[in-house]
């Protein structure tokens, strides 16, 4: 038996990263994953909060199960991202990963302090980043419990 649920129902996820090289492999690897991942994809800050919203384009968007957010982006950060996200009270209660580059300890304890519920340094090596990426899948979608709600 695997270590972690299996999901049937289709968990959705929104990637916020300018990398599309990023975002494709991420979308890649949690489309072939046990939990049956649909992603989005932003690449903006100011991209992000219209999706979460449901504004303009993305008036039709689902909401995410889960959020893997860079920080560093044009237009809006992902620090913004995630002190808009984490005090608005219709948004406060999606998971929100900050996967991104920097190791710097000031960083991840900026990100604490802003609400993320974690905080992923993203490897350099492939092969590292590859079983990164699943695992942060089979912790959200397999061992965690989220958030699976109203449909607006």
């Amino acid at each position: 038996m695997p270590p972690y649920k299996q999901v049937t129902m289709v968990s959705e996820v929104l990637l916020v990263d300018d990398n599309t090289g990023d975002t494709e492999l991420i979308s890649r690897l949690l489309k072939r994953s046990a939990w049956s991942a649909h992603t989005h994809s932003v690449s903006d800050g100011v991209e992000a909060m219209a999706f979460l919203h449901r504004e303009g384009k993305y008036s039709r968007a689902p909401r995410p199960h889960l959020v893997l957010l860079d920080l560093n982006m044009p237009r809006k950060n992902g620090w913004t991202v995630l002190a808009e996200a984490k005090t608005d009270v219709a948004l406060k209660t999606i998971p929100i990963v900050v996967f991104t580059a920097s190791e710097a300890m000031l960083d991840v304890a900026r990100c604490y302090e802003l609400g993320a519920n974690s905080y992923v340094s993203k490897p350099g090596n492939l092969e590292v980043y590859t079983s990164t990426v699943v695992m942060i899948g089979k912790y959200w979608f397999g061992i965690a419990s989220v958030e699976r709600q109203r449909e607006e």
